[in-house]
């Protein structure tokens, strides 16, 4: 019998450990560090030496002790049981932790990563003698209200189907077995491992053409992102950064989230636990826990953890992106897992870039982002992953390298404004200096499924926001009292695109999601409100008659109309404003 490998351990420094007698290892590779077996990754080798970043706290290890060879990357484990569970970093499941030791995780712990027990209706899609490849579907099984778990061949599996079953299976269990070219007879589970720095394969990723709807007004109508879009949101503390994303959760047209808690407070994951199984998702009409998975790596766990959270995060939602779904990824925040990526390069010895950062921190984050996509799938079927990082720079300054490395990756800015915080105007992104790369291709498909009139209207209103703010400068110079009444027009019309367009209620039933028809009615209200003033002011000399207007009221109850009303109470305020000054 072949003699177990093991290193020994030659320096610890924190979580990073150096063993000697590594030379058969690989990069990559998962390793089991002392006594305790603690779970590492090696992350340098030199010679026969190797630098590992552990994932544990490694507090009373010492010199001389072994490491274990894993020699097998650190990979996720996909089945069904994976919606509705929260995992670490490195997806271990939480619950089945705390039900096994209680409130804290105990070091080397070693759990079944998906449970192992519960049985799965399997209907199969194939039959016997079928040809199938890498990533076909052999059938299914009903995972949630919400969810068809689709069991795919895995990669690499290329053959003719020689059995498969129908009934009540465990994950482990072989559903189907499969002859290779060669003769090979493969025993297919429901159960796949996949290396979480690699990305999973696909055909062919096209470009972005249809949006992914938020619900959130500023977002959709003025900074949209697509199926398979890469967006950011830089802000400081307090601005509303994760409030935002659980927004994008809760109301986004995402068939299933993946949420990670990457480094940030305990108190703000608690909140997602607690809050996300009693809302009611509004596209299903069940919990929203029924198409989330949660991966919580907060502040206090061991930092080169955050650095894993992400990989596992991004390869849940690929492999559900494979089944054909749509998938939005929340990273909260990747500031978080740069400074872990800081702490590891720190103590490898490595030639520090700006701020301490390694050097590397541009193409690492690239590496995140580009996985990412709308793609036609091995299994022929359109699939998406949209990608939301959170930043948090230290000040709100995003001149600092996170926020100007992701800036050169993603195609959204949603920029997060401490002073509209401050105002209590959420969301606070802030519509001078966010963009999106996307607007052209989203637009096109708006004028197409809404209203030919969208982008015009969504043009306009950027221009006023514009105009705003130099007339805003004026009104700092020389007065309020100086403006001609066509300025003064233009600075009320904004007011009310701020306060009931762009300002948005997270907390009212109503007003914290709007559908893309209601958007545009909103929009076109305002506009042709702006139009019939500038009309009247041709007619009038004193600012006041049209300062306070009944129209302005209807405007602002316009956020608060329900979406089956909304089109009738459009076409009433219309009404309403044609007959004015006639």
């Amino acid at each position: 019998m072949e003699k177990e490998k093991t290193g020994i351990i030659t320096k610890v420094s924190g979580p990073l450990i150096v063993a000697s007698n590594m030379s058969d290892a690989l990069v990559y590779d998962l390793v089991y560090v002392g006594d305790l077996k603690l779970i590492g990754e090696i992350i340098e080798l030199r010679n026969d030496k190797a630098s590992i970043q552990v994932y544990e706290e490694t507090s009373g290890i010492g010199v001389g002790e072994k490491v274990y060879f894993g020699n097998e990357p650190l990979s996720a484990y996909l089945a069904p049981g994976l919606i509705g569970t929260m995992f670490d970093g490195i997806g271990r499941p939480l619950r089945t932790i705390y039900d096994s030791y209680g409130n804290f995780i105990p070091r080397g712990v070693n759990v079944d990563r998906l449970n192992t027990k519960t049985l799965w209706d399997f209907k199969s899609a194939v039959k016997v003698n079928d040809l199938v490849s890498s990533g076909t579907i052999l059938g299914s099984v009903i995972e949630t209200k919400c969810v068809i778990h689709k069991i795919m061949v895995p990669f690499g599996i290329n053959g003719k189907v020689v059995s498969i079953e129908n009934g009540k299976f465990s994950i482990l269990d072989t559903i189907c077995k499969i002859e290779t070219s060669n003769g090979v007879i493969k025993n297919i589970s429901m159960l796949q491992k996949w290396p979480v720095r690699k990305s999973r394969p696909y055909i062919t990723k096209y470009a972005p053409s249809s949006p992914l709807i938020t619900g959130q007004r500023v977002i959709d109508s003025l900074f949209p992102v697509s199926l398979g879009g890469i967006s950011a949101i830089p802000g400081p503390f307090g601005s509303g950064k994760t409030i935002v994303q659980h927004q994008l959760a809760k109301y986004s047209s995402a068939d299933i989230i993946v949420y990670i808690g990457c480094g940030e407070r305990g108190n703000e994951m608690t909140d997602v636990l607690n809050e996300f199984p009693s809302l009611i998702d509004p596209k299903t009409g069940s919990s929203l826990m029924e198409r989330t998975i949660l991966i919580a790596n907060t502040s206090n766990m061991p930092v080169s953890a955050r650095e894993a959270s992400i990989y596992t995060g991004i390869t849940f939602a690929e492999y559900y992106r494979d089944m054909g779904y749509n998938v939005v990824v929340l990273a909260d925040s990747t500031s978080r897992w740069a400074e872990s990526l800081r702490e590891m390069s720190s103590r490898l010895e490595e030639m520090p870039g700006e701020e301490g950062y390694p050097a590397y921190l541009g193409s690492r984050l690239s590496e995140f982002y580009e996985r990412a996509g709308l793609v036609k799938t091995l299994s022929m079927q359109n699939g998406s992953v949209s990608a939301v990082g959170a930043i948090s720079p230290a000040g709100g300054d995003t001149s600092e390298p996170v926020s100007q490395a992701t800036l050169r990756i993603v195609k959204v800015f949603w920029s997060l404004s401490a002073a509209l915080a401050n105002k209590r105007h959420f969301p606070a992104i802030d519509y001078l200096k966010s963009y999106s790369l996307y607007d052209e291709q989203i637009f096109s498909y708006y004028d197409t499924n809404v209203n030919s009139k969208y982008s015009k209207n969504i043009k306009e209103i950027k221009q006023l926001l514009q105009e705003e703010s130099f007339i805003l400068d004026i009104v700092k110079l020389v007065g309020y009292d100086t403006l001609s009444i066509s300025d003064r027009i233009k600075l009320k019309i904004c007011s009310i695109i701020k306060e009931d367009f762009l300002h948005q209620n997270a907390f009212n039933k109503i007003d914290a999601h709007s559908s893309i028809n209601k958007q545009f009615l909103m929009l076109d209200s305002i506009l042709l409100y702006y139009k019939k003033l500038n009309l009247i002011s041709k007619k009038i000399s004193i600012f006041k008659d049209i300062e306070n207007t009944v129209f302005d009221e209807l405007l602002g109850r316009f956020k608060y109309v329900y979406e089956e009303d909304i089109t009738s109470y459009y076409n009433e305020f219309i009404f309403k404003l044609e007959s004015w000054y006639l």
